[in-house]
């Protein structure tokens, strides 16, 4: 009976010695590696899902730098160069036309001199600025003669089919009185009517203008 014992606990260890080695092997046996996984062939890992690939060594590129000689602000602007050229020589036309006038003339000339530049609103406004007749006596008991000239300054506001220009308008004037020569800013609003440039509006530049072309302009007296 001591022998049948003895046999058994011998039978007993010889299990607990294979289940171990079992284990001590189990232990050093490398991970299974699947594709793209980093394993003894050389295979490389793969990148689990929601693990964040590793920042890029490559800084971004630079915006190229603007060059003042390339730079085409025409490119930015809601009116070509040929447009604004179109509108200024009206407006410079115009400021001339205003400034011209002589005493022995028929207003009603001169009023439709005006008008070739104008829109309808603006044209019977000035017609009936430069008609009235305290205006028509006035310039015909001092006898004035104005010739006028004028430059544009400078555009003020710019939109699509609309835009404003300070433009400098000298008048030389002889009269009863003497000469005499005055110099005036107007801020001359400008509008598109079919393919070409009407002024809308005219007022001394300092009243300011910010391009509405909303409503009829209000002209100004003489």
């Amino acid at each position: 009976m001591a022998q049948v014992n003895d046999r058994r606990g011998l039978a007993f260890a010889g299990v607990v010695v294979a289940l171990a080695a079992v284990g001590v092997y189990l232990s050093m046996r490398p991970a299974a590696s699947g594709p793209g996984d980093e394993g003894p062939a050389g295979r490389t890992a793969v990148i689990s899902e929601g693990t964040p690939a590793p920042p890029s060594s490559t800084a971004p590129s630079p915006a190229p730098a603007v060059s003042p000689g390339s730079f085409d602000i025409y490119r930015y602007l809601p009116l070509s160069r040929q447009q604004i050229a179109q509108a200024a020589d009206v407006a410079q036309r115009f400021a001339v036309s205003y400034a011209t006038f002589r005493h022995d003339e028929d207003p009603a000339t001169y009023a439709d001199r005006l008008k070739a530049f104008t829109t309808l609103e603006l044209g019977s406004v000035l017609a009936r600025d430069v008609t009235t007749p305290a205006t028509v006596e006035q310039n015909r008991a001092q006898k004035i003669v104005s010739q006028g000239s004028a430059q544009v300054k400078r555009i003020r506001n710019i939109d699509e089919g609309s835009i404003v220009f300070v433009v400098t308008s000298l008048q030389r004037i002889t009269a009863e009185a003497g000469p005499r020569q005055l110099s005036t800013d107007y801020a001359i609003t400008l509008t598109q009517v079919g393919t070409e440039w009407r002024v809308f509006d005219m007022q001394p530049a300092e009243a300011g203008q910010d391009g509405d072309t909303g409503g009829a302009g209000d002209g100004i007296v003489q």
